[in-house]
């Protein structure tokens, strides 16, 4: 065994959950072909699509409220938040700041297709603190391949140009990359593309598992040729990590390889699909709704709407808890008996529509490949594990991992 098992304590909901905030729902300005988030306009057939200010103040209230921590991120999304205008996030820092506790630290992280970001829009962002994370899928030929605008044009080199303005004005910002069938072959490019000719060091690589039955959740299950396989996930990860293994440790942060490290030092991953429960990490319509998970953005999983029922008994809910709990109570016995569960616990439900090698159904999609990259860097991160309780450098890591 890689690590041994251990099962969760009963979680505490209320002392910490995320909500992500979709300010304008669904509406979106790119036409993405893997986007699972575009259809869900037809939730709301008659809306403008566009959170009011007394939602907005009231949300902030009861979330700040909510909150346990002495931090609060709030977590703008979409579709594509700028088309909101910067007036409405002018708002939502000044209610922050209204109903902001004593001590309390609070965060705006913002995600973004990139397109409309200006002079204007860098100056406020860099002004109040805001992390932006912008989509970027690689080069021009990798981005573009599924990445394009409603008239079906390409859009790499205008998300290019709006990160140099970012930069320019000294925002902090991310690289949120999905894998799929346009890159996935090309992962040491693509790394190097994104260090060096972007100049991100922090990166997120999101698999691309998109269900042509994406509803259901059910197993007969097909996905899109634009999916990428768990092997070539798994590949795909094990070919980056030993890329930035070589030179890049505490330089650029890959959010995977630091979940995982967080994992291997005995802490909770940190990230939602790789915890042992689901549950704590909602997504709130503009309308005021609130549903289990934003990968579940469906009526069987609206827990109400705040405006009419307190937000804080809404996470709580029997109903939340047994959403979350459901992840943990599913895996299969394949999945319990994995020498690397303790990192991976069966990543997320929307993606477990296998079955195992004896039949068993809740098997990921990805888990070849999550199975392959987490054994592949078992040893650098005992390595780096140990390197950490001696409170050494990082860069020491190549004594634990000289390359073959």
């Amino acid at each position: 065994m890689i690590n041994p098992q251990t099962e969760p304590p009963k979680p505490d909901w209320l002392q910490a959950f995320h909500i992500m905030i979709k300010g304008c729902g669904s509406k979106c300005n790119l036409d993405c072909k893997y986007c699972y988030y575009l259809s869900k306009e037809n939730l709301y057939p008659d809306s403008q699509f566009r959170m009011s200010d007394e939602i907005l103040e009231r949300f902030t209230q009861q979330y700040i409220l909510a909150q346990k921590g002495p931090e609060v991120t709030f977590a703008w999304q979409g579709g594509e938040p700028t088309l909101l205008g910067i007036e409405f996030y002018e708002r939502a820092v000044e209610y922050q700041k209204k109903y902001q506790k004593p001590g309390m630290t609070i965060r705006n992280a913002f995600q973004t297709n990139g397109l409309l970001l200006d002079r204007e829009w860098a100056e406020f962002f860099s002004k109040n603190e805001f992390l932006v994370g912008v989509s970027l899928d690689g080069p021009q030929a990798m981005h573009d391949a599924y990445r394009v605008d409603k008239g079906g044009a390409p859009t790499q080199r205008k998300v290019r140009e709006r990160i140099e303005i970012l930069k320019e004005y000294g925002v902090d910002f991310n690289v949120l990359c999905c894998v799929h069938k346009a890159n996935a072959s090309h992962p040491v490019g693509l790394y190097r593309y994104l260090r060096d000719d972007i100049g991100a060091q922090y990166i997120q690589f999101i698999p691309i598992v998109e269900r042509k039955n994406a509803s259901g959740f059910q197993e007969g299950y097909q996905v899109s040729r634009r999916s990428v396989s768990g092997r070539k996930y798994g590949d795909f990860l094990i070919q980056v990590f030993n890329e930035w293994i070589l030179a890049d440790v505490g330089k650029v942060f890959v959010q995977i390889f630091d979940t995982a490290l967080a994992a291997w030092c005995g802490s909770n991953p940190g990230l939602c699909i790789f915890e042992k429960t689901c549950g704590k990490a909602l997504a709130l319509e503009h309308n005021g709704d609130l549903y289990c998970c934003d990968h579940y953005v469906e009526p069987r999983y609206l827990l109400g709407n705040f405006m009419n029922e307190d937000l804080a008994s809404l996470v709580n809910s029997p109903k939340q808890i047994q959403f979350g709990q459901g992840k943990l109570e599913g895996l299969p016995r394949y999945c319990i008996e994995c020498e690397v569960r303790f990192i991976c616990n069966g990543e997320c439900p929307k993606n477990r529509i296998r079955k195992t090698p004896d039949g068993e159904g809740g098997l990921n999609y990805l888990c070849e490949g999550y199975k392959a990259f987490f054994t592949h860097i078992d040893r650098p991160m005992r390595g780096m594990r140990e390197l950490i309780r001696q409170n050494r450098a990082p860069a020491e890591i190549m004594r634990w991992y000289p390359p073959k």
